[in-house]
């Protein structure tokens, strides 16, 4: 396992595994310098969060990081050589998925030691972190009208709604001009469906224009759902066209909004907490702070009864073999690997994506060399407990403690997906410095490095450089960020609320073809 829980991570440089032969810069490292733990000079400078070899490493070699491998040698490195994309190759190598060699069940708190938080609890017997109202629009031809009604009600105007924390508006570029059946649609309808009907959202009020292929009855009959008092249908050309929906869309926001003014926050179970994980502008310090800091607070969770729910399946290609070994099947495991197939024999076949080998320029600049490296880092926002189920894009989450949901790895999309599934926290690492933000699910930002964290302070929450600056460890930074996990939860708010970001942000995958 991947553990840095009692150690302090000092000095210029990091062997994160004593089976590397890669050492990563925690600082410049100039030409001619000595490297920790050995007599081995550094043949050129290398920039923070890079790799340099601390032993020859001969052409095709597997280059090491964790113990785990993350390209191979283009050609014969010296000891002290710099390790990047130019002389790092990305290939297919062979990996032992062990399915379910490594589970072990998950350690659960006796239930009067559990944590608590103060949240919303909702008659389908899940918490809320936020309570909203929405609004979603079934096509793109509605956007306009939901997002003028809920540009209606102001800050102003929802001064007298105290505990309710917004209106907001969900719309979305598809509805229409797609595949009728299958699933392009089913997963549209389980996106809507997932938000209409999340533990942060009060009320809903959804509005179709009429003619679309996505229509509100059959969104409704696919999802199971029924209009009531809390959820509220209108379509446009049934309704008198723009001016008048959006007129009757504001009379009936009103009346949603007593109601949920009336809700107030209560003490429920910290198992009610759903954290979608997700990261972004990632760098070479992310997988030795925030997201191995990440998985510790996950961990954490998970021993409460919450869940954790990792994404992105481009961002574990390399390591599944990790993750299908701590599978709590068979079956799980396999589900896992159909996913990772699917992506690279049918999806992404032939296409600049990268699952393929190409991480962004962003990625590239912070030290990464391909994808390899980066799902390295990326899967330990997991942490280490047993791998309880892979879900579909957008399909509801059942089941407790670390999950895998399906989704590319373009954050807006992939934290969609995630809020759909039910996840009422998101928790966001970033090496370069991401400023998403999302509703009706407060977003945390977890910095990599101090240097980032101080220069977007107004951004990030939590700065995991501390663990680079000798401050705390990976122990530490988990029980922080667990506990920040709370805070927020029960209401406090976090950078990107203040920003009044999420407003864009809902962005349902669209896997099939416009015609």
């Amino acid at each position: 396992m991947l553990n840095f829980e009692k150690k302090k991570v000092t000095g210029t440089a990091i062997r994160l595994n004593s089976c590397d032969n890669v050492l990563v810069a925690l600082k410049e490292i100039e030409t001619g310098t000595v490297l920790p733990e050995s007599n081995v000079v550094a043949r050129e400078i290398v920039p923070p969060g890079y790799k340099v070899a601390i032993q020859d490493i001969a052409k095709g070699d597997a280059i090491l990081k964790y113990n785990v491998t993350v390209g191979f040698a283009k050609s014969d490195l010296p000891a002290g050589t710099m390790l990047h994309n130019h002389n790092v190759e990305f290939r297919e190598f062979d990996r032992d998925y062990r399915y379910a060699q490594d589970y072990k069940p998950l350690d659960l708190l006796p239930e009067t030691r559990r944590a608590t938080f103060e949240g919303y609890a909702r008659a389908d017997g899940r918490a809320g972190t936020r309570n909203f109202i929405a609004i979603v629009s079934t096509v793109n031809c509605s956007a306009t009208v939901i997002h003028a009604i809920a540009d209606h009600f102001t800050t102003e105007r929802l001064a007298k709604y105290s505990n309710v924390d917004g209106v907001a508006a969900f719309s979305h570029h598809t509805g229409c001009g797609m595949e009728l059946t299958g699933e392009p649609m089913d997963l549209l309808h389980r996106t809507l469906a997932g938000y209409i009907q999340h533990p942060n959202v009060a009320a809903s009020l959804v509005v179709g224009l009429g003619c679309e292929r996505c229509q509100v009855g059959g969104l409704f009959e696919s999802q199971g759902l029924e209009p009531s008092e809390t959820l509220r249908t209108l379509v446009m050309q049934e309704s008198g066209g723009t001016r008048k929906t959006i007129e009757q869309g504001i009379a009936i926001v009103e009346e949603l909004l007593e109601q949920a003014s009336r809700l107030e926050r209560k003490s429920v179970p910290a198992s009610h907490i759903m954290v979608g994980l997700q990261c972004g502008g990632s760098d070479g310090f992310s997988s030795i702070t925030a997201n191995p800091a990440l998985g510790k607070a996950v961990d954490i969770l998970s021993s409460h009864g919450g869940t954790g729910i990792l994404s992105e399946t481009p961002e574990i290609y390399g390591v599944e073999h990790t993750l299908t070994a701590r599978a709590a099947t068979t079956e799980i495991g396999e589900k896992l690997i159909e996913r990772i197939r699917w992506w690279k024999d049918k999806y992404a076949v032939g296409r600049d994506v990268q699952i393929n080998g190409v991480v962004s320029p962003g990625n590239q600049k912070g030290g990464l060399a391909n994808i390899l490296e980066k799902s390295l880092g990326a899967s330990m926002k997991g942490g280490t407990g047993p791998l309880m189920e892979v879900y579909k894009y957008a399909e509801l989450v059942k089941k407790h403690g670390f999950v895998f949901m399906d989704s590319p790895g373009f954050d807006p999309v992939s934290a969609t997906g995630q809020i759909a599934g039910g996840a009422n926290l998101i928790a966001f690492t970033t090496g370069r410095g991401s400023c998403f933000g999302a509703k009706p699910t407060p977003s945390i930002k977890l910095a990599t490095n101090t240097r980032m964290f101080r220069r977007m302070e107004e951004d990030m929450d939590i700065n995991c450089g501390a663990v680079l600056d000798g401050e705390a460890d990976i122990d530490e930074m988990g029980h922080r960020i667990f506990e920040y996990f709370l805070y927020v939860a029960s209401g406090g708010q976090t950078k990107s609320e203040i920003l009044d970001l999420g407003r864009h942000e809902f962005v349902p995958w669209n896997i099939g073809i416009t015609g």
